[in-house]
């Protein structure tokens, strides 16, 4: 196994280098569907963790973020950026391994315990992510970005979908048959997880690295050019207030459902599943047109949407009936699922291109740290707020009083977790602002991405009709009330006819 840099690539290497990452993505979407959101969650309630407890673990990730200053130092050490990402790859992945047996042979592990070791888990994955970036960065070519990587997340979505759907019907199979075993069946997950992730390194040291060409400062100065770069300082602003305004909320969508729903697993997995479906079917999309025109106008488009979503929670276990809650969760995945794909997809791909050749790893690896100080902040604050309004809340009702009737409708509800998904979604619209401030090379007016797609859409209706509905459907409203109004203003007889005839 060679881990050395090679001065020229041919095409054929590159080629193979590429199959080769996109086997190690699917190794470690494995990795992450055994030890997922949900599946992580659930263990840490069955641990007894607390409201502020899940704020840490979901914050976890991103404090550890800090450890890529160490990738810095490393890649302009040794300017290796394939050993860095390998054997930060197997360093991160044996800490799972580990989880899993103390959790399969001490039945009574405690939360702290599992901390302890996703510490060493995300700290090396944080040491391997930059090197990994800038190598990706030099590997794919530039005007490949947008679709090589939304094929790549389309196949690793897919497989996510599968396998999680499996895992949850397998959990609810044990916690209705033999709840004692439920412990055991986290820590298989864990120890898979583990062995599969190590496999997937290993695939990883199978792609080539062209030789990168690195400026000659020292890396404190290096750590100061982002920031003295305008358009990049600005796009860490909005990336900044981007994620910490969305995990205040996103970390505790999980324990809402399954706390006070009292969703079952196999339920909050399939709900997970018709998100990822609605991503894997709209990523291609999003990812041509960021190629073809800005991924800065992909933002401005799905943004809004996911938004809309998180304010579509605050209305969860609004109903008294069931279905109309589970109707509400599924439309609120499949557009959550339709935005995230365009907005992560867009978000890292405009990193990448604003980042300079030579110094990539140290412009990616400050967006990291900087966006990962952010987004820890988010669920640690979430967490706090969470107990704050354990037991407050806010109602606002409409009552009508007459003597044959006496309705009161309940308009607002909000409590505990409503108080979050508002505050984070109110948030989340105010970072928009300073998306509009950033600039791309390329970059076209959202207006015009949005007709384009619109005339696009149209030509290729079964390919494309799930994000024309969202871009036509205010046009349609529009329509509709325009006609309305315009019928509302002849007399009875001379109104025209609808499409209906």
């Amino acid at each position: 196994m060679s881990l050395q840099p090679k001065e020229i690539l041919s095409e054929k290497e590159i080629q193979q280098g590429l199959k080769m990452v996109i086997w190690d993505g699917l190794a470690a979407e494995v990795m992450t569907s055994f030890t997922g959101s949900a599946f992580l969650v659930a263990l840490a309630l069955l641990l007894g963790a607390s409201n502020v407890q899940i704020g840490l673990l979901a914050a976890l990730p991103m404090i550890t973020n800090v450890s890529q200053l160490i990738s810095i130092w490393l890649v302009r050490r040794y300017n290796n950026r394939k050993m860095i990402a390998v054997y930060g790859a197997y360093l991160a992945r044996v800490p799972l391994i580990i989880i899993g047996i103390f959790v399969w042979q001490l039945p009574h592990t405690s939360f702290n315990l599992l901390l302890f070791f996703l510490l060493f888990y995300y700290f090396f994955g944080s040491v391997a992510g930059p090197a990994w970036n800038s190598w990706m960065k030099d590997l794919v070519p530039e005007r490949l970005l947008g679709t090589y990587f939304s094929r790549r997340t389309r196949y690793t979505q897919t497989l996510d979908v599968v396998l999680s759907l499996l895992l949850a019907l397998l959990l609810d199979y044990v916690k209705l048959h033999h709840p004692q075993r439920e412990l055991d069946v986290y820590a298989w997950f864990f120890i898979m997880a583990g062995i599969v992730g190590v496999v997937g390194g290993y695939l990883l040291s199978k792609a080539p690295e062209p030789r990168s060409q690195l400026s000659g400062m020292n890396t404190f100065a290096l750590l100061k050019l982002p920031l003295r770069n305008a358009n990049f300082r600005t796009l860490l602003l909005f990336n900044s207030a981007w994620v910490f305004a969305i995990n205040i909320a996103i970390p505790f969508f999980m324990v809402f459902m399954m706390k006070s729903l009292k969703l079952p697993i196999s339920y909050i997995i399939v709900l997970t599943v018709i998100s990822q479906l609605f991503s894997i079917f709209t990523i291609r999309i999003w990812g041509i047109f960021s190629d073809r025109y800005s991924n800065k106008s992909i933002i401005a488009l799905s943004a809004p949407i996911y938004i809309i979503c998180i304010i579509g929670w605050c209305f969860v276990g609004f109903y008294k009936q069931a279905y109309l809650n589970i109707t509400l969760l599924v439309l609120i995945h499949i557009f959550s699922g339709i935005a995230t794909s365009g907005i992560n997809l867009s978000l890292t791909n405009i990193g990448l291109k604003l980042a300079p050749r030579a110094d990539a790893i140290v412009y990616l690896s400050v967006k990291n740290i900087v966006t990962a100080i952010f987004s820890s902040l988010g669920p640690l604050l979430g967490g706090v707020l969470a107990d704050y309004f354990t037991n407050i809340k806010l109602s606002v009702l409409v009552q009508w009083s007459s003597p044959g009737m006496d309705k009161a409708i309940r308009l607002v509800a909000l409590h505990e977790w409503n108080f979050l998904f508002l505050i984070g979604a109110l948030l989340a619209l105010l970072s928009l602002e300073l998306l509009m401030r950033v600039k791309e090379v390329g970059e076209v007016q959202k207006d015009i991405v949005k007709r384009i797609m619109r005339t696009s859409i149209r030509n290729n209706l079964k390919e494309y009709f799930i994000i024309g509905n969202i871009i036509n459907l205010h046009e349609q409203v529009k329509a509709l009330i325009k006609f309305r109004k315009r019928n509302e203003g002849r007399p009875a007889g001379v109104r025209k006819k609808g499409p209906a005839g």
